[in-house]
């Protein structure tokens, strides 16, 4: 633009002339640098562009290498869970295989001592058709006798379920303290070995077998304690058979001994 309140050289004009004019000295000195600017951002462009791309490349190339990374871990820590679930089935079904042979075990034991109960029911009553009454009173006498063992024998049993039932509600406890389940078991072992009517009951090896086996609790709602275990309810009624087989094997013993 021209400015007519300043002098006539001191004004940019578009074109020059031969008369020694400076017009066109002008229009270079702001050619020049605006042709540098533009070639200034042509570079600056250019650059800026391969080092966006370095780095998106760079970029992708981390984001690849993180998630290969990731799903390897991935799948090993998958691999390592099917493992263990896989391991753990196979040993629940161990156990399980194991706990279904002990009850079967002790089912047949307890059929075969109802049986043996019922044929000296059998045989008792054919001796006293056969002797008539002076055996039928040494056998009542003999009776009588066993009573008292028979009593000690039913409280000693009750007294170990009570403490057993106690013992597995510590067990599938999550609160109640350790230390007082091992209370427990030691006491009934050693009550086990010196109680004369449990050694007559072998109950000590029984013991040890609920310790060792007897895992089972039932779920975190239950508030039975009879609920708890399994294989100790089969040993306590295994005891009670024995209990009762006793009984009448040690009055034909006095009998047969008169």
């Amino acid at each position: 633009m021209n400015n007519l309140n300043d002098p006539p050289n001191w004004n940019i004009r578009p074109s020059s002339r031969a008369d020694g004019g400076d017009g066109s000295r002008w229009n270079y000195a702001l050619l020049v640098p605006m042709l540098g600017l533009a070639a200034f951002r042509w570079i600056w462009s250019r650059e800026s562009r391969k080092e966006i791309e370095k780095e998106r490349e760079a970029y992708h190339q981390r984001t690849a290498a993180f998630q290969q990374d990731h799903k390897a871990k991935y799948h090993a820590t998958i691999s390592e869970s099917r493992r263990a679930v896989a391991q753990l089935s196979l040993e629940l079904e161990k156990e399980q295989k194991r706990m279904t042979s002990y009850g079967e075990a002790l089912i047949s034991q307890e059929c075969k001592m109802v049986e043996e109960k019922k044929l000296l029911e059998q045989e008792r009553a054919r001796v006293l058709q056969e002797k008539g009454q002076p055996l039928r009173s040494a056998y009542l006498s003999c009776l009588d006798k066993e009573e008292d063992w028979q009593r000690r024998a039913r409280l000693l049993l009750r007294e170990f379920e009570d403490a057993l039932t106690e013992r597995q509600s510590i067990y599938g406890s999550l609160v109640l303290p350790r230390h007082k389940r091992l209370e427990i078991k030691k006491s009934l072992l050693v009550r086990a070995s010196t109680d004369p009517v449990a050694a007559d009951l072998e109950m000590a090896a029984g013991l040890t077998d609920i310790f060792k086996h007897d895992t089972y609790c039932g779920d975190v709602w239950n508030t039975n304690k009879r609920h708890n275990g399994r294989l100790m309810w089969l040993y306590l009624r295994y005891w009670e058979l024995m209990v009762e087989l006793k009984k009448f094997t040690n009055v034909e013993r006095a009998i047969l001994e008169k």
